[in-house]
């Protein structure tokens, strides 16, 4: 049987270390200020730069909270050096494409908001409990369905969920043998969680 890549998601999920990563999103607006939200409250820590002629005053307070560089000027391909990924939020579709094919000449990761097909990634639904993280991904096509699955998870994964994952973290370091005991004596001693009653 044939699957239509079409209509499966085949984006593949990684969680990114972005303290360790530099970020540029150009722009200043609505969206660059909701992009920038996305990023600070998954990732207080990311190293990001904004660049734009003019920011609104939210964006500057949350950039300013966040230690966010922000550069008041038009955008220009050498900014691009030096970066890992770029963020366009511009209301200029020129400018956006431009953008784009400028990151990918340089090999960067690239996501030209509202625009599915220039980007790389999508900056999906997310939830946090501590150590545990969920990322929702609709493949770009649905934002709300991912923020409604987010909703659903933060109140359906307990608060202490954090405690669980801490507890068998030194539970792992009591366990003797090679990685594929350990692995073994995990998953038998984890069966429990996903149990049907």
């Amino acid at each position: 049987m044939i699957i239509d890549s079409q209509e499966n998601n085949t984006l593949y999920p990684v969680f990114l270390k972005v303290r360790n990563l530099q970020i540029l999103i150009v722009g200043g607006g609505n969206v660059a200020l909701e992009k920038l939200t996305f990023l600070t409250k998954s990732s207080p820590d990311a190293v990001v730069e904004m660049v734009a002629p003019f920011f609104r005053p939210e964006t500057l307070e949350l950039a300013n909270k966040y230690n966010v560089k922000v550069t008041r000027k038009r955008f220009t391909r050498s900014m691009l050096k030096k970066r890992h990924v770029v963020i366009a939020t511009t209301d200029s579709p020129a400018v956006n494409k431009r953008i784009y094919r400028a990151a990918r000449k340089r090999f960067l990761l690239c996501n030209i908001a509202d625009v599915p097909e220039l980007c790389d990634f999508y900056m999906g639904g997310i939830v946090t409990k501590g150590n545990v993280k969920i990322a929702i991904s609709t493949n770009g096509k649905s934002p709300t369905t991912a923020k409604r699955l987010r909703q659903f998870f933060e109140e359906v994964i307990p608060e202490n969920i954090d405690d669980l994952v801490q507890n068998l973290n030194e539970y792992r370091k009591t366990i003797k043998g090679d990685f594929e005991e350990k692995v073994e004596t995990l998953n038998e001693f984890t069966k429990g969680l996903i149990s049907k009653n």
